[in-house]
């Protein structure tokens, strides 16, 4: 539901229920959205996708004599970092809508970077901004920095475990 332009001079795109809406129906953020097991099933997917992607590169590059357990580690790596990397876009995504929803004031620009404007929002869109935030995209939030953490803590304990290996 868009505001009225007599009440909200923000301009459609910029506005923040716009925006967090362009964000869930965007295909990336949707798959980020669900469920938290089906989201995992996804980024499983996109993981051993990415896996099997290098160890193919890795094969046709070295060939089949010189692929060893080390090769499969760091093609395991790359797909872990991969895998960091599209978590970090989702969580810098739905922090900036985050913030944008629970901010009381929202800058916004009209036609260019040069006329910015400031406008304060009125107590009921600020409520239900804020509740949007609170019980849509904060879980979410939180969803993605745990997976963020383990994700990360995983690709540092395999920088280790190569490191050692291979020295």
């Amino acid at each position: 539901m868009s505001v009225h332009k007599k009440i909200c001079p923000v301009p459609f795109d910029q506005q923040p229920l716009n925006e967090y809406k362009a964000l869930r129906s965007s295909p990336l953020f949707a798959s980020s959205a669900v469920e938290m097991p089906k989201f995992v099933v996804r980024l499983s997917f996109i993981f051993l996708g990415i896996t099997i992607l290098c160890c193919l590169v890795n094969l046709i590059s070295l060939g089949n004599a010189k692929i060893s357990v080390n090769t499969i580690g760091y093609s395991t790596l790359c797909s872990l970092l991969s895998i960091d990397l599209l978590l970090i876009r989702l969580y810098l995504g739905w922090s900036y809508v985050l913030k944008r929803l629970f901010s009381a004031s929202i800058f916004y620009e009209e036609s260019g970077w040069y006329d910015g404007q400031l406008w304060i929002k009125t107590v009921d869109i600020l409520t239900q901004d804020r509740l949007v935030g609170l019980y849509q995209v904060q879980p979410l939030l939180g969803r993605i920095r745990k997976l963020l953490i383990i994700i990360s803590l995983a690709s540092i304990i395999l920088i280790i475990l190569l490191f050692f290996s291979s020295g």
